[in-house]
Formats: structure tokens, sequence, C-alpha cells
């Protein structure tokens, strides 16, 4: 019974410790925030923690430890979509493309990925990239059918109907 409690204890102080390293990380203390993020993995490994150490890295331009993070979230739990999506946006970073659609695919077929209107919107950039803009319009199409108040997929695709008039 003792060791429940005292694993209980791990995971709400990991939580504590990540949710404060998020906190940094949006405030642009990125290299606290990676210290947090390690810290909290150490007491207790979660998929959003080596989700958001990713993010943390690839702001550093880190994008070959940011997908390693991400890869680490995906062994455990497979069903958790966004470092699918990250990865995809990782490998466009890198100038992977034909790799970054195969993860973006992943993501919106992930069980439990709460945000697909990112993936659809990534998938929208990457398609504006390759110059396949209708394919483009129509993700940042989806993407706000799904999120009316994403505001970057109407930016993009306000900006690319522009462009093809």
């Amino acid at each position: 019974m003792e060791q429940h409690f005292s694993a209980h204890a791990e995971q709400t102080r990991a939580l504590e410790i990540c949710n404060h390293a998020y906190r940094l990380h949006r405030d642009g203390r990125i290299a606290e925030a990676i210290e947090l993020y390690r810290e909290s993995i150490t007491l207790h490994p979660t998929p959003e923690a080596h989700t958001f150490l990713g993010w943390a890295y690839s702001s550093l331009g880190r994008y070959r430890a940011a997908i390693a993070e991400c890869l680490r979230a995906i062994e455990l739990d497979p069903h958790y979509g966004n470092p699918y999506n990250d990865i995809g946006v990782y490998l466009m970073e890198l100038r992977r493309f034909d790799e970054a659609e195969h993860w973006f695919h992943r993501a919106l077929a992930a069980p439990r990925y709460t945000t697909p209107h990112y993936a659809h919107y990534n998938l929208g950039r990457l398609y504006e990239r390759q110059g396949d803009w209708i394919r483009a319009i129509d993700e940042y199409y989806t993407a706000l059918m799904m999120e009316p108040s994403y505001h970057p997929a109407a930016l993009a695709l306000l900006n690319l109907q522009a462009k093809l008039n």
C-alpha cells in the first residue's frame, strides 16, 4: 500500500514539475524548461513530458534531439497523436518533406489526438511548400472546419487564395 502512495506522489510531483517547465517554456526560458522536463521524466516518464522536451529542443533548433524525444513518447503511448505531428514539423524543418507527410497522417490516425487541426494545418504548410496549392487549401480549410478560431490556418488560407487570384 505504501508503495502505491509513493508511486502516486512521484507521478503527482512529476506532473507539477512538467507543468512548471511548460510555463517557463512558454515564457521563453528554454534552458530552465529543459532541465525541469528532464527532472519530470526522471521521476515519472510520460509521453507528454517527452513531447514537451522535444518541443523545447526544437526551440533551440535541435531537431534530431526533438525527434528522439517524440519517439520515446510514442514508445510510452503509441496512441498519443501529438508526437507524431511534432515529428512531422521537425522533419519539415530538416527539409525531409516526404517523411514529414507520413508522420502527419500517423498523427491523424492516432486514437488519442485532441488537436487534429494542427496536423491538417501542417499538411497544408507542407503542400504549399511543395507547390501543391489546391491540396494545401483543402488542408487549411479542413483545419478551420475542425477549429474555426485557429488563426494560423485562416491566415494561411487567405494568403494562398490571394496568390491564386
